[in-house]
């Protein structure tokens, strides 16, 4: 019980850390007059997936392949079956054209294309099965790709999302920032150590605990962005938050940790992937199911109730 308290108090400094980073580089970003659209494709979209990415640097670090696998494709999970089935309940998601043929499919292939690149035996009966730093590199050259067709979007004028920023002092500023790199190392120092020491005591995979406790806590920022969008009726936002989240965990953070530390393929690791590539997949379907792209209501139940049954065949 020790070990689970100090893991989910880890995730306080860790969600707080990432608000005060986004807070106060943007405001700096600001004062050098980076325009607000420059600033919300680069730091606002890195801080809210900061908590993904520093508990995957540590993870890398102590060479926890399981949370650090776990973690990534159990937040994509959380975020469309839980992130969107939530949101979706609270409000019908419009999804627009881009989203629906570009950044959706853009997910799937991601996903795709780490199942190919962590599967090396089923192609070479001589290798080990493992995301290799080279694979680092090609999920970061994509990433990159992802990132020049989104700045590309903004400057065709076709993004109607605003984004705001707060203005601080620059004293103010450097100080948040400072202190919100410093809370997201702790939060994601302790959140390691303690996941790992929690699985050992109740002994259990730590891919479970990845999957499961890390993810959630790590998507909570996400969490509160769709939710609060989807209130203000931005569906746009909330629906692209999620996709766009998604892409970066698999492109850019999985990319970076595999680059720190090969992730071998590990037991249940593939039908961890599966569930993710048939989200995307159900998600796609959803989207034209009835009139308008969009998903309704009840396609926001049934994706949470995939959720809580994939969490009792963890469990049970």
């Amino acid at each position: 019980m020790q070990n689970l308290i100090f893991l989910l108090i880890g995730f306080i400094p860790l969600i707080y850390g990432a608000n005060f980073l986004v807070d106060g580089s943007s405001s700096l970003a600001k004062k050098f007059n980076i325009p607000n659209i420059v600033i919300g494709l680069t730091v606002v979209a890195f801080g809210t997936s900061a908590p993904e990415l520093i508990v995957n640097v540590f993870s890398s670090l102590q060479k926890t392949s399981d949370i650090t696998m776990g973690n990534i494709i159990g937040s994509n999970i959380f975020n469309i079956a839980v992130i969107l089935g939530v949101t979706s309940v609270l409000k019908n998601l419009n999804v627009k054209t881009s989203t629906t043929w570009k950044e959706i499919p853009m997910a799937l292939m991601a996903v795709v294309l780490v199942v190919i690149m962590i599967n090396d035996v089923t192609i070479d009966k001589n290798k080990i099965s493992e995301l290799s730093r080279i694979d680092g590199m090609v999920l970061i050259s994509f990433f990159i790709i992802f990132l020049s067709y989104t700045l590309s979007i903004v400057k065709s004028g076709k993004s109607e999302e605003k984004i705001e920023i707060k203005e601080y002092t620059v004293l103010k500023s450097s100080m948040l920032t400072i202190l919100g790199f410093a809370m997201l190392v702790i939060g994601g120092k302790v959140i390691v150590i303690f996941a790992v020491k929690l699985a050992k005591s109740m002994d259990i995979s730590e891919r479970i605990i990845g999957l499961t406790i890390v993810s959630m806590g790590t998507s909570l920022p996400e969490l509160a962005t769709s939710i609060s969008a989807a209130l203000k009726n931005n569906v746009d936002i909330a629906i692209g938050n999620v996709v766009g989240s998604n892409i970066f965990n698999i492109l850019f953070v999985l990319g970076i940790s595999s680059i720190i530390y090969p992730i071998p393929l590990l037991d249940g690791v593939n039908l961890d992937i599966a569930l993710n590539i048939s989200l995307n997949l159900l998600l796609f379907l959803f989207v034209f199911s009835g009139k308008g792209r969009k998903v309704e209501r009840w396609e926001g139940i049934f994706f949470i109730m995939i959720y809580i049954l994939y969490l009792a065949y963890l469990i049970y």
